[in-house]
């Protein structure tokens, strides 16, 4: 978007929030960038220049705006809509894979050469991985800095920098402040409440509708791994240098975090994987506008829109859930999935009682008795021949998912039909246009609308609804009256 300069100044003129994320605004003469939504007065037409990311921006020397704070917005909606090479390499820096694994680490990944990696990077965002990944290290050592009391080397190393010095360099280019000065300046918001615990707001953009969201993942909470609890969702994570435990609370206007981890290098990692979860980077208002097109559907946005995909934390262990949830209650899926918590999760402690285990990995799954499953023998062949798939690698389910090759490699699998594979590519691959015709939910809705209510005859009508038919999803499935639809009180 960034190279329609007329639509973008409209965009800053107007102040309009939706666009945060999508582009950055470089003031020629202040040397500073902003969000389109900042509240200053906006400069001159002539002297805006746009970048596609706040990397770009730091990379041309311009500093972070002090007032709107550009490192703070929403995420860019197109890296959980798109599955190409720079929509993958994308989510994977944001998973923290260059402060882990390197540029080279990236392209394995990824399967193409770092050379390729880097020029479709820089076509098309303006920088290259350890440019953006600098960016991300800089907005997580700025928020450590302003909502902790770490210790400045703490935070150095927290936030993947290297070294303390390359930790000042950064942070004093990209915000024109010290380290020392940022925090002098930070707002003081109330105490976490529990030593330890980090707090922040998750920016998302207007509207969202909380209901369906954090009551489908309420309702659908494996007990000892997650639970409801005054007003908030909480779950354990498992994150590359330790596990931590999340709290998200829905506000008017951001969602509330409350982070306690392990091991503090985890924290970019634990709020993409908390951003993702939510759906909170997605762009509202082009979903409800095609959808509304719809006649069929137009009431159910209208009624309530901002509806968001509830997605997953952990791509392997909802692929087990899809699989222990297949042809039962919810109940039972809930019972099932924490016999294997029990069986096989990694005991945690949780400060706040409540939760107890980590989600067992593939890994810790691959050697569970089939015997002991109290389900019909088809599905325990399902279910072990899939976790031996994941823990030895045939099956790969992560942010660097191709979505058509893992939807075809799923669909080879013993007891998956279509139903398994496209839930699973809807919640824990994010593909915004998974659609579930052959869901009983969906075609109950479907006739109730006058819809056609027919696998084959709704995906044709389906078709209008694309890129979004999962949220068309998530509308149709709120008519119904089940507690997934309903935020728990």
């Amino acid at each position: 978007m960034h190279t329609d300069t007329e639509r973008c100044v409209r965009a800053v003129q107007s102040k309009d929030a939706r666009f945060d994320g999508w582009f950055f605004t470089a003031v020629l003469t202040t040397g500073i960038y902003c969000r389109p939504s900042c509240p200053a007065v906006p400069p001159k037409p002539r002297h805006m220049v746009f970048h596609p990311s706040a990397a770009a921006c730091q990379q041309a020397g311009f500093r972070a705006c002090k007032r709107c704070r550009p490192d703070a917005s929403p995420g860019s909606p197109e890296w959980n809509v798109r599955a190409d090479l720079v929509a993958r390499a994308m989510r994977l820096i944001a998973d923290g894979v260059v402060d882990r694994e390197g540029v080279t680490g990236l392209a394995a990944r990824l399967g193409y050469s770092t050379r390729q990696i880097e020029r479709q990077l820089l076509a098309e965002l303006g920088a290259g991985p350890l440019a953006l990944a600098r960016a991300q290290r800089a907005r997580t050592a700025r928020l450590l800095v302003e909502t902790t009391d770490l210790p400045m080397a703490d935070v150095a190393f927290a936030a993947g920098f290297s070294s303390v010095r390359a930790f000042n360099d950064t942070v004093r280019e990209v915000f024109a402040l010290s380290p020392s000065e940022l925090r002098t300046r930070a707002p003081k918001h109330a105490a976490a409440g529990t030593p330890g615990v980090i707090a922040l707001r998750l920016p998302f953009r207007a509207p969202l509708h909380p209901d369906n969201l954090f009551g489908h993942l309420a309702a659908t909470a494996v007990p000892g791994v997650e639970e409801w609890r005054e007003g908030s969702y909480r779950r354990t994570l498992r994150l590359p240098y330790g596990h931590g435990i999340v709290a998200l609370s829905p506000r008017p206007d951001h969602i509330a975090c409350r982070l306690a981890l392990s091991d503090p290098r985890d924290l970019t990692v634990a709020i993409s994987r908390c951003r993702r979860l939510l759906d909170l980077d997605a762009d509202p208002v082009a979903v409800d506008e095609q959808l509304r097109a719809d006649p069929a559907l137009a009431p159910l946005v209208d009624k309530a829109p901002g509806r968001r995909v509830p997605r997953t934390v952990d791509e392997a262990e909802f692929a087990v859930r899809a699989v222990l949830g297949q042809q039962v209650s919810t109940a039972a899926a809930r019972t099932h999935a924490a016999r294997l918590v029990i069986a096989h999760g990694t005991p945690v402690d949780d400060p706040e009682g409540g939760l107890t285990h980590l989600f067992p990995t593939p890994e810790e799954l691959a050697a569970l008795d089939p015997d002991a499953l109290a389900m019909p023998r088809t599905r325990r062949t399902t279910l072990t021949t899939l976790v031996r798939r994941l823990a030895d690698g045939d099956v790969r389910l992560g942010a660097d998912s191709d979505w058509p090759k893992t939807r075809a490699a799923l669909l080879a699998l013993p007891g998956f039909g279509p139903w398994t594979a496209d839930v699973i590519a809807m919640r824990a691959l994010g593909d915004p246009d998974a659609f579930l015709p052959t869901d009983l939910g969906v075609r109950r809705a479907a006739d109730a609308l006058g819809l056609p209510s027919t696998p084959s005859a709704l995906t044709t009508r389906a078709a209008a609804w694309r890129p979004w038919r999962a949220y068309a999803v998530q509308y149709l499935w709120a008519t119904d009256s089940h507690p997934i639809n309903v935020l728990p009180t």
